[in-house]
């Protein structure tokens, strides 16, 4: 490395080690983009081959392969360990999915690491930070998949069919919370040609939800929340949803639920009663399995059978299309990046509104922790 090299601010890329995270952080595009921008990109060997992307498609875009863990600042997919957080120099920068709020552990060590984090679940939802809204962009590959895993599942089609043996008709879809993930079900759904219903408890949403050919279920039940999300139902608003969520689910053949509230437990949002009633061969995919799940007998990370319906709980669907869904993160990440850099170097202005949102620690204890 030339001397004008070591002066330019380094972004490290390392290769993902949580258990069946296949993402990447930068993708070759990305990386191409920051080097002709004046940084250096250090990316571990091996970084992109769960994403089948090669060590040689970052070189040939302006990167060279080494320890990233030693740069300004490293950018990941999944959570660091303990011991990822150990090999970070005090005074570096770390921007990723953190779990700030379910995870307090990664927030504590980095403070104590005195490591500047940047979380990206945290991006506000506001349209200037729209760019660099990794939940939304990965909330669309998850809304995909789970669509496509409630086709396989299920025991009937999901388009109608017009046979020399007669009609069938189509499959009839019910998406329970409509955020970036329920809307992009609905969508796929759509597009595959079965009958779409949505339900949010946020009746704001109920044009999006026509806008993609849907159906608005109305419950009559309301949880206007800030940022985008849903508040928490209080228990008279969450018995009477579930008394009049039983009555309507039976009547569908596939239940893809995505109700999340941050920093909370899932919403329970299909009781046992409601599994009982529906049809044998009907398919429940619950997107909150990683909270605990939308649905009393979701087990995360599994897919079981109870009373002839089945129940599949995925975890982390993103890292299933590591391809794209490192594309869309990526970019996420390089907007971040763009706003806490200023001519290639390290200068973020907290009292920006996004910064001051997605910072969880701050390496120089003078300015205080957000």
């Amino acid at each position: 490395m030339t001397s004008q090299e070591a002066q330019r601010t380094s972004v490290g890329v390392p290769r993902e080690s949580t258990p069946g995270e296949r993402r990447v952080a930068l993708v070759p595009g990305v990386v191409e983009r920051l080097c002709a921008q004046g940084l250096d990109v250090v990316v571990e060997p091996g970084a992109g081959q769960a994403a089948l992307i090669p060590d040689d498609a970052f070189t040939k875009a302006g990167a060279h392969l080494g320890d990233p863990w030693s740069a300004d600042v490293v950018v990941k997919v999944a959570p660091p360990s303990a011991a990822e957080i150990a090999k970070l120099p005090r005074g570096s920068t770390l921007l990723g999915f953190l779990a700030p709020l379910t995870d307090p552990d990664v927030v504590a060590r980095l403070r104590e690491a005195g490591v500047t984090g940047f979380a990206l679940e945290s991006v506000p939802r506001i349209s200037r930070a729209q760019s660099m809204d990794a939940l939304s962009s990965q909330a669309n590959v998850a809304g995909y998949r789970a669509v496509l895993l409630a086709a396989t599942e299920c025991t009937r089609f999901f388009p109608m069919l017009t046979t020399a043996a007669g009609t069938v008709k189509p499959a009839s879809v019910l998406v329970l919370g409509v955020g970036v993930a329920g809307l992009q079900a609905l969508a796929t759904a759509k597009r595959l040609g079965a009958r779409t219903t949505g339900y949010d408890v946020r009746p704001e949403v109920a044009d999006q939800v026509r806008s993609v050919g849907a159906k608005w279920l109305d419950l009559g039940v309301s949880a206007v929340g800030e940022g985008g999300y849903a508040r928490e139902l209080t228990e008279e608003e969450r018995a009477e949803q579930t008394q009049r969520l039983n009555a309507a689910i039976s009547g569908f053949d596939v239940v893809i639920t995505t109700a999340l509230v941050p920093g909370r437990p899932a919403p329970r949002l299909v009781p046992a009663e409601a599994v009982r009633r529906m049809r044998p061969g009907s398919v429940i995919v619950d997107l909150a399995g990683s909270a605990g799940g939308n649905c009393e007998l979701s087990e995360p990370g599994r897919t079981v059978v109870e009373d002839e319906v089945t129940i599949a709980a995925p975890l982390n669907l993103p890292a299933t299309m590591p391809e794209h869904a490192s594309e869309l993160y990526a970019r996420n990440v390089q907007a971040l990046l763009e706003l806490v850099l200023v001519d290639g170097r390290l200068a973020p202005d907290f009292s920006d509104e996004v910064l001051a949102a997605t910072c969880i620690t701050r390496s120089d204890p003078g300015e205080g922790h957000p």
